[in-house]
């Protein structure tokens, strides 16, 4: 499973080098780290009301630990249940439940497939999305090219390689490096939309 590496809540730097205009310029790595391992001892115990939360963490609660469960919910790591409690997922919990994107812009990747002119982005963005949700070069080599499939990404041609297989395997060093998937996947999602 992928190290989280506690951004900063707003331009999620993970150093003390902050985005322009970020709410948090500032702040100390401490605080930024304290308000996630605040949030994470809560919730690592049982699910808890939302509004129960600020009184259950350990010293006051802050802008920074609103902002920290904030990114935790983008990051699908601290869901809502059913319930409307909030809960820490377990790795084996974040894997399953992250898996298929969910979230824009790789989902509309994910669902319509690619185009000519796309290609390189979305089988980029998709091989570096399941190497983020922590799947292993076989899993994500077999649901990217399930995807190809499934899509009709495959059918629509522009590859220069004779199977989708092949295609795949000459993207492994995406895999392998562990390049972020947002990018490539905004690229490809512009020229889907205007596409299909």
């Amino acid at each position: 499973m992928p190290r989280f590496d506690y951004p900063c809540p707003d331009c999620r730097t993970t150093t003390s080098l902050h985005g322009p205009d970020c709410e948090f310029e500032g702040a100390s790595w401490s605080d930024i780290e304290k308000a996630y391992t605040d949030i994470v001892a809560v919730l690592s115990g049982d699910p808890l009301p939302a509004d129960a939360l600020p009184e259950a963490v350990h010293g006051r609660w802050s802008e920074l630990h609103r902002g920290a469960l904030d990114r935790l919910q983008h990051e699908q790591r601290v869901m809502e249940t059913d319930g409307g409690q909030l809960e820490l997922l377990t790795a084996a919990d974040y894997k399953e439940h992250v898996t298929d994107p969910t979230i824009e812009p790789i989902k509309t990747v994910a669902e319509k497939g690619s185009v000519p002119g796309a290609h390189d982005n979305a089988v980029f963005a998709m091989i570096a999305w399941y190497e983020m949700v922590g799947l292993s070069w076989d899993e994500t080599r077999e649901r990217v090219v399930d995807w190809l499939h499934e899509t009709g990404t495959w059918t629509r041609g522009g590859f220069e390689e004779s199977t989708p297989e092949e295609l795949v395997d000459k993207k492994r060093h995406v895999y392998e490096s562990g390049y972020g998937w947002k990018e490539k996947a905004e690229a490809a999602k512009a020229v889907v939309d205007r596409s299909l």
